[in-house]
């Protein structure tokens, strides 16, 4: 349901000045017509007060009723029989506590027509202006359950996001865990500790939408001592941190699927030792993060849906409102991802760029 205009204080302030208005200038007409002074403010405060009570009502009604377009004549038709019973109560009125004023019955039987106009118009003003202002309101409520519609949908679909990132590294760890049980059971034991920290870790910070590079570089460390034990001496992760860029705010759990994927390509289809390289850096109020894993053009990639850059890709869009955060580069030798953060504020930027 649409507020009413009264609702608020300067709408109230501005209804009761503009009565106050019509009130003095109904009074001063009447006196240059030749009325006294104490019937010209006796007419004017009958006929003001009655109007201000309809107007009420037509704001009250259309608060709750706003006809279609198309039956706006519905409303001209109402200002009408409201002018009518105006005229009619009001006549009633003056003439009980106007009409021993000499010459007072003639001039209001003679005035009817020009009052029902004015009545009309102002009725028809107030109809109008409550016509566009709940128009108005229901329009920006039907936008606002639009955006929080948009928001849940995106909050709902980040989550998705985030979760659905966890099964496919859980099924690998404990196909790991599965094959080291027998051969390595400690190393089995340790690598059950570490990912449960690991899981543990991951429930934290889902709770946050944004977390500093330090945080999520503590959580992809955990990670990576996951990898080793699966990979044992062919992984081999180097990072090179800038320190301006450990307090950068990123969306949380963001750089693990770089990794995760960079892992996957990177120690495909070979025995020895492989250098997976994740750099960091502030540039030009970004926080850029490459990750590089070492690329054979010649050999055959594995298959795979490609779900860990799709869905670093799809939330940086949904936070930024931008599709230009993500670069994909193979040179050489090398296969590197680059995606580009902006400060949070762009984040609250564009959020409420998608309000607006």
């Amino acid at each position: 349901m649409a507020s009413s205009p009264l609702s608020q204080t300067r709408f109230r302030i501005i209804f009761g000045i503009s009565w106050v208005i019509v009130l003095a200038d109904l009074v001063l007409m009447l006196k240059w017509f030749g009325q006294p002074w104490e019937a010209s403010l006796i007419d004017s405060s009958i006929s003001t007060i009655t109007l201000v009570l309809l107007s009420l009502l037509i704001m009250n009604t259309l608060r709750f009723y706003t006809p279609r377009r198309e039956r706006y004549v519905n409303i001209l038709a109402w200002c009408l029989f409201l002018m009518g019973i105006w005229l009619a109560f009001s006549h009633w009125l003056l003439i009980l506590a106007a009409g021993h004023f000499e010459g007072y019955r003639q001039f209001l039987k003679s005035s009817m027509p020009v009052r029902g106009s004015i009545g009309l118009l102002i009725l028809g003003c107030i109809a109008l202006i409550s016509v566009v202002w709940f128009n108005s309101e229901e329009q920006k409520q039907t936008d606002q359950r639009k955006t929080d519609a948009e928001k849940l949908s995106k909050e709902a679909e980040l989550f998705k996001l985030r979760q659905q990132l966890q099964p496919h590294f859980l099924f690998n760890s404990l196909n790991s865990i599965n094959a080291l049980i027998s051969i390595k059971p400690d190393e089995a034991r340790k690598m059950v500790q570490q990912l449960s920290d690991f899981l543990r870790g991951t429930m934290r910070k889902e709770e946050n939408l944004f977390i500093r590079f330090s945080d999520e570089l503590e959580y992809l460390k955990l990670y990576l001592e996951i990898e080793k034990v699966r990979f044992g001496y062919r992984l081999k992760p180097q990072m090179d941190i800038a320190e301006e860029a450990l307090s950068w705010k990123i969306p949380a759990l963001l750089v693990q699927p770089l990794m995760e994927n960079a892992i996957k390509f990177g120690l495909y289809g070979t025995t020895g030792e492989v250098t997976i390289l994740l750099r960091a850096r502030v540039i030009d109020k970004h926080l850029v993060v490459a990750v590089m894993n070492p690329f054979d053009a010649d050999m055959q990639m594995p298959e795979g849906t490609g779900f860990g850059l799709n869905s670093v890709k799809r939330r940086l869009y949904l936070l930024f409102a931008r599709n230009d955060l993500v670069e994909i580069n193979k040179e050489k030798n090398s296969f590197v991802v680059v995606i580009r953060i902006p400060a949070v504020e762009e984040a609250i930027e564009a959020s409420r760029a998608a309000t607006a």
